[in-house]
This record gives structure tokens, sequence and C-alpha cells, in this order.
């Protein structure tokens, strides 16, 4: 059958986008923008003037203390989250995939910074929601080379990655080699997985969902730039000619979230931009009678990115869920209304104190000075005509109530929420009335219940659905041998290695609810277990196990997370002892001898070279020498035969001399007998 046509799935997206955004912009829009106010302390709009016009800030103020509470609790110590092995095979590659999965969240990204917002969102505007995607886009950076060798220079131009964008060639004048001067433009493709908090009025979901992996549509919708759009890729042709309609810009929200700030216009910087909505969608496109998960993106009338997917990129979390919907309460749902009460009866209050200490007067009209009457000063005069012109009005005081009220609207905030004064640092009179140790730890007990309840919460929906999106993200786009820095020491991962995500359990470090009464009761546990050892059949109850464990429990209650850097498990120096090596342990002993080998193999292929290059250069050497004696002995041959030929010239020149005087002498004895 003919797959979808472009026209027929525009209209569809279009038609889910729409339907999420006037779900996400009814209600839902007008709660959460009041949250925002709540949260700010903005006036309510029925403020009078003259009158008092404080709003109590109590939404912000519980937030406020239970963000430290979330905080230490998944950020204070080296583990987020843990991956536990499901047998004794998976014991390195659960610690390796633990260290590296917290590696990802807490240092490759900013963590502490991510998780902050997603909770805070989550408290205050019912939903926190966070994106985690690989990112594959690469990085140019510019690079300068001085003084390089012709090899050198050779190799740069071979990288593939390499874009020479200034060239120098360096002659020197003495006939050495040639230096080369570059400049180069070298791209990084080295991706990584990322991980960023969305803004709830940017998250669109299905109004009929449950989760997120379960939700026929989900979307992400922000506002672009062109030149952005352009600059991620995506073709210019398509770029130019795209609207966005400004009438559909539902702002309300992020209007709200600024608009304690003096410039309440976010929107201002990017107005010429467009609409971006990455939908992730169940669509039967292929028309096979099956709806598959796709991604497009939207951008005008124009889809950008039409591809089928594995998963839904975004991790929710919720501190109130409620059943059967995607939506849960936020705490100002839950003391939206005693904020607005406070808030009335404090302005009540101040009023009435207002008018205690500037009350109103009758005066007989023309029997006193109203100027004098209206400067109110210490110690003033009111110049009157007849006695008892001026005479105070009365003000009703408020009643006691009043103020009990006020206790009583913190107790309902207190038992709604579970943050008190006890729980906010105790008060003196909570010593007081709680003298003992354990008086007072079952007060905080009972304080901290409900927020370790949004604590295991926020751990067992959002925490462990972020971590097994990472750990899925590494197995899949990760180098197949990474090299990475962990607990201080160089550690090579492989994780195309590691076993589906179904394999390992993730497991979110939660502290143990009241941690001075649980090392009390393992310290009383520990006193039993030394009287046990000290009777002749210990040995029949007690275990190195179940010493281990017992003092494992103990560093655990006094916050240590890591136990192993502190005492050694006995099981699995019996496993090891029993076992020896696991198979994937072999396979690495393994492929290190093989590479201790191939690196020895190349140490002395490398020794052998050397060797060479040096009978090479010492047979060189010779043969110089030998030249150059030889060249000495040719010269000295020369000279030799130069020598001698001289002494024949100069015996042919003097025997010549001589047959010249004999010629001399016959010619003159020729005359003479003449």
């Amino acid at each position: 059958m003919a797959k979808m046509t472009k026209r027929e799935l525009s209209a569809h997206l279009e038609q889910e986008i729409q339907s999420a955004l006037g779900y996400k912009d009814g209600k839902l829009t007008e709660q959460r923008s009041d949250a925002l106010d709540r949260y700010y302390g903005k006036k309510y709009g029925n403020e009078q003037e003259g009158r008092s016009q404080i709003v109590t800030r109590d939404v912000a103020d519980v937030i406020e203390w239970i963000m430290p509470s979330l905080m230490k609790i998944f950020t204070s110590g080296d583990q987020v989250v843990k991956f536990e092995p499901q047998g004794p095979e998976d014991v390195e590659m659960a610690k390796q995939s633990t260290d590296y999965v917290n590696y990802v969240i807490m240092r490759q990204n900013p963590g502490f910074h991510i998780i902050y917002q997603w909770f805070k969102d989550a408290l205050l505007q019912k939903n926190g929601v966070i994106k985690h995607y690989w990112d594959d886009s690469s990085e140019t950076l510019r690079e300068e080379y001085k003084n390089l060798t012709e090899e050198e220079f050779m190799a740069l131009l071979m990288d593939d990655n390499v874009d020479v964008k200034e060239h120098t060639e360096i002659i020197s004048e003495e006939g050495a080699p040639a230096s080369h001067d570059v400049v180069v433009n070298r791209t990084y493709e080295d991706g990584q997985v990322r991980i960023e908090p969305v803004p709830p009025e940017e998250f669109l979901i299905d109004k009929y969902a449950k989760t997120i992996d379960t939700a026929r549509f989900v979307a992400h919708r922000v506002k672009r730039t062109k030149s952005e759009l352009i600059e991620q890729g995506y073709p210019k042709s398509k770029i130019e000619n795209v609207f966005s309609n400004d009438e559909a810009d539902h702002k309300a929200e992020r209007l709200s979230r600024f608009s304690h700030e003096q410039d309440n216009s976010p929107e201002g910087d990017i107005d010429d931009g467009v609409w971006v909505t990455e939908c992730y969608l169940r669509v039967d496109f292929d028309n096979d009678g099956i709806a598959e998960l796709r991604k497009v993106t939207k951008v005008g009338d124009e889809l950008l990115d039409n591809e089928a997917v594995d998963s839904v990129p975004f991790s929710s979390l919720t501190p109130i869920p409620m059943p059967h919907k995607f939506y849960g309460l936020s705490i100002y749902d839950l003391i939206s209304d005693l904020q607005l009460i406070k808030t009335t009866l404090m302005r009540n209050l101040l009023d009435n104190m207002y008018l205690t200490n500037n009350g109103r007067y009758e005066v007989v009209e023309g029997q006193a000075n109203l100027d004098d009457l209206m400067t109110s000063r210490p110690g003033g005069i009111v110049r009157v005509r007849t006695p008892g012109a001026v005479n105070p009005l009365g003000t009703p005081q408020l009643d006691a109530n009043s103020f009990n009220m006020l206790g009583y609207l913190d107790s309902i905030r207190e038992e709604r929420t579970g943050v008190s004064k006890n729980s906010m640092g105790l008060s003196e009179g909570g010593l007081k009335s709680h003298q003992t140790a354990t008086g007072v730890g079952q007060v905080m007990t009972a304080a901290q219940q409900k927020i370790e309840l949004i604590a295991r919460i926020f751990a067992e929906t959002g925490m462990k659905d972020l971590a097994n999106s990472v750990y899925m993200l590494v197995q899949k786009f990760e180098k197949p041998e990474k090299i990475v820095r962990l607990n201080n020491r160089w550690t090579t991962l492989y994780p195309h290695e590691w076993k589906e995500k179904l394999d390992c359990v993730a497991q979110v470090g939660l502290g143990f609810g009241n941690k001075d009464m649980n090392l009390m009761h393992l310290g009383r546990l520990s006193q039993t277990i030394q009287m046990i050892a000290q009777h002749p059949q210990a040995g029949m109850l007690l275990k190195p196990k179940n010493i281990y464990n017992l003092v494992a429990e103990q560093i655990k209650a006094m916050g240590m997370k890591n136990v192993d850097d502190f005492i050694t498990d006995p099981g699995d120096q019996d496993i090891q002892q029993k076992q020896g090596p696991s198979p994937e342990e072999q396979a690495k002993q393994m492929e290190a001898q093989l590479k201790a080998e191939e690196i020895k193999v190349k140490l002395q292929k490398i020794q052998q070279e050397s060797a060479i290059k040096q009978k090479e250069m010492q047979l060189e050497a010779d043969i110089a020498a030998q030249d150059l004696e030889l060249k000495r002995q040719e010269a000295s041959v020369d000279m030799q035969i130069k020598a001698q030929e001289l002494e024949i010239k100069k015996a042919e020149l003097a025997l010549k001399q001589q047959e010249l005087v004999l010629e001399r002498e016959q010619e003159r004895a020729v005359k003479i007998g003449n």
C-alpha cells in the first residue's frame, strides 16, 4: 500500500498540535501561570488604594524548603543512579555502566543545574520535563602550526577533518630542508549525550496521555530564528519561505515567568523567529495497519524531518502523581488557597494596626484647625476654639482568634506538605516539648515522610527513566572503545558490549529516613552480634557475609555510599576463588595479552629497524672514510707523478743544454779548421 503523502502527514500533524495546544492553553496554562505569580508574590489584582497590599509567599517558602532536602538526597554522593548486576558475569559491566552514566549526567552535562530546574518545575508547575538525546554536531576550531617538517605537513594534509586556510613555505638559505607555517580549521566530530531542561510551556502532549512512553503525541515547541535553523543543517530553500502565525503565540506562562522583572517581554529578541515543533507521534505512515513511532519536525507548513525512531527523548516527573493522568499535582495546588487566605488575614491585621496607630477623629466643624489635625507628629498640638471639638473615633480590635487562625493555617500547610518548623530547623519550643532524642527523632521522621515520598516518586519515575535513557544512548551511539577518566583513573570502556537495558536494573540511592535512628538500631544490632560471637557455637549463626552486611549498612547510614571503598565483600572473594576469572575477564585478559604481544612485536620491529639503520649509518661512515683515504692516496700518487715528471723535464732540459754546448763547440772547431 502507498505511504501517507506529505500533505496528509502535515494535516494529521497540525491536528495533533492544535489539540495539544488547546489542552495546554486552557485551564492548565491558567493554573501554571498563577503558580508562577504566587511564587513571585505577584499581587492578586483585588488590591485597594490606601489599604495593605501585602502578599504572603507560602508557595515559595515551602518549595524552597523542600528543594535542599531533595538536592541532598540525589546529588550529595558520587552516584546519582546505580546499575546492579543480574549475575556474576555482569559485575564489571554494571560497575562500568554505573560510573559512566553518572559521569555523563553530572560531569559531561551540568547535572546539578539540570536536576535543580527539573525538580523545581515539578514542585511548582505540576510536571518537570527534561530532554535527552545524542548530539553528533561537529565543532570547528582554528589551529595554527609553526615550523612543521615536510613529513608533518604531509600528515596534516592527509587528515580528512583538516581544512588548510593559510600556508607559508619557509626555505632556508643554507640548503636546509624547508619548513611550513600552517593555519587550519579542524573539525571535531565526537558526539555526546545532551541533557536539557524543557520549560513547561514548550512541552506538548496528547491530552489523553498517561505517560510519555505510551502517549500518542509528544512535542517540543520552541521559537527559533531562521539563521539558527540553517546553521543546524536544514536546507536554506525550505527555511527562507516559512512563516509563523503570531496569533498562535500562546505565551501566558512565559510572561508570568518574567513578570517580576522590569522587562517582561521575553520573546522580544526573537520576534522574527518561527515556531519549530519537534513532534514524536504514533502514526501508520506506511499504511501497513500498524502505527509506528516517528519523529517529524514542522516549521510553518514545511516538514523538515520525517524518520522512524525507537523512543521519545523526554523524561517527566511530578511530586504527586494522579492515577491514569499524565499531569499530577504540584505544591502550588496544595497550598495556593492557604496563601490567599493568609494574604487576606495579613492585610486585615496590617490595616487594623495602621488604623490603631493613625486613627480617625470626629471634629466639630469650624471649631478646630484642620491643618494642625492633618499634620501628625510626636508632641504636636491641635488648636481648637471649643474644648472637646476633636475626639478620636474608636478602632475595633481584632479578635485574638485572628492570630490563632494564622497558626491554624500553618498547621494545615504542614500537614499537606510535610514542611514544618521542626523540619526547617528545630526551634527552642520544639526542643523543650520533645526533650529526648527519640522524641525529636519521631517528630523529624513524621515531618520528613511526605518529602521522602516525593523523593521516592522522583527516583522511581523520572530519575530511573533518565538513567535508562542515557544507558541506551551510550550503548547505541558511543565509540566502540572509549577511554575516560572515572574515579580518578583512566578506564577503557566498551559500551557496545554492554547488555540490553533490561539486563540491568537502575537503583536510585535515597536516604534512610532518620539516619540517627538507623545508626542507633544498627549499634544495638552490633552489640547483639558481638554477644553471639562469644558463644561457642557462634559459627553456626554468623558468617563473614553477615558481618559485612552489618558494617555496610552502618557505612550507608553514615552517608557513605561507596561501601567498597572501606570494606571488601567476602562473597566476591569466594566467587573469585571458586570460579576464577569470568569469561569477560578472561577475554579481556586474552585481549590484553594479545595487545602486549603486538606491542612486543612492534618494539622488536622498531629495534630491528633501528639496528639496521645503525648498521647502514656505520657502513656509510666506513665507505666515506675509505673514499677519503683513497682520495688522499690518489692525491699522493698524483704528487709523486708530478714530481717525477718535473725531474724528467729537468733532465731533458739539461740534456738539451749539453747538446747545444756540443753543437757550438763543433761549429767553432770547424771554423778554426778552415
